[in-house]
């Protein structure tokens, strides 16, 4: 063997090893990823989960507004990325507890009963006027002594939450979308989406409820979603009763 073809067979020799070391870092490093997001979501390979329907409240039929279906299929993405598998209820068909397979729960607490359940449970200094009577708070939120109204297209707020159970064997999380409007449900999911890697690095697998504001929903769509604070705290400390909220929120 001449030098010129041994020179050529070590350069295709330690071009072929550079390109499997290449490969093993890239495996790896999307491997760590995965592992990362699969623990966030609380969703191993194989895993089962649950996806709750929430019912359209304009609508006097059993219906799921469209963009609370967009939503669940942003999620049905997230759930499909981790290897795990989900299984679809409506929130009137969701009796059981919660801790053993990661849920997803998606519409404010007046279209989705399992949504109310969870808030009432675990979310203590929360609350939602579900009163259907037109007025200025109607569907405003109350998270400690603040509140916060809705401006229909312009100014909608929602809660992006992820709760641990906090019980010896209940390891799955539970993630609310527990929004003004069904726009305002998919905003989050889209949120959670687009920061799941950021919001592990910050919380871990610990709880966080975050209120977000949607702005002008009319033009944007679901795209636009402001993080207005972290209400972790508010939203787990019961209110007072009566409830005196200091301040009211409304887009300026």
């Amino acid at each position: 063997m001449n030098d010129d073809v041994r020179n050529i067979v070590l350069g295709v020799v330690a071009a072929g090893i550079s390109a499997a070391l290449g490969w093993l870092a890239r495996t790896y490093l999307w491997k760590r990823k995965l592992r990362r997001k699969q623990a966030f979501f609380g969703l191993p390979d194989h895993s089962e989960s649950l996806l709750v329907v929430n019912r359209d409240a304009g609508s006097p039929d059993l219906a799921v507004h469209r963009y609370d279906v967009f939503a669940l299929l942003e999620l049905a993405a997230l759930i499909k990325d981790c290897g795990a598998h989900a299984e679809v209820i409506t929130q009137d068909a969701a009796r059981q507890g919660f801790g053993e397979r990661t849920e997803f729960c998606v519409g404010g607490p007046g279209s989705n009963r399992r949504m109310a359940a969870h808030l009432h449970a675990m979310l203590p200094g929360v609350r939602v006027n579900t009163d259907p009577e037109p007025g200025p708070d109607r569907l405003a939120f109350q998270i400690g002594s603040e509140r916060y109204r809705m401006e229909k297209g312009l100014s909608e707020y929602v809660l992006l939450a992820r709760l641990t159970a906090g019980q010896p064997g209940l390891t799955r999380p539970v993630f609310l979308f527990s929004g003004q409007t069904a726009i305002t449900n998919q905003a989050a999911t889209r949120y959670l989406a687009r920061n799941h890697e950021r919001l592990a690095r910050k919380y871990g697998d610990n709880t966080f409820v975050l209120l977000l504001k949607v702005v002008n929903s009319q033009a944007y769509g679901p795209d636009v979603a402001e993080l207005v604070a972290d209400v972790t705290r508010a939203a787990q400390a019961p209110l007072p009763t009566p409830a005196a909220p200091r301040n009211s929120h409304r887009a300026s």
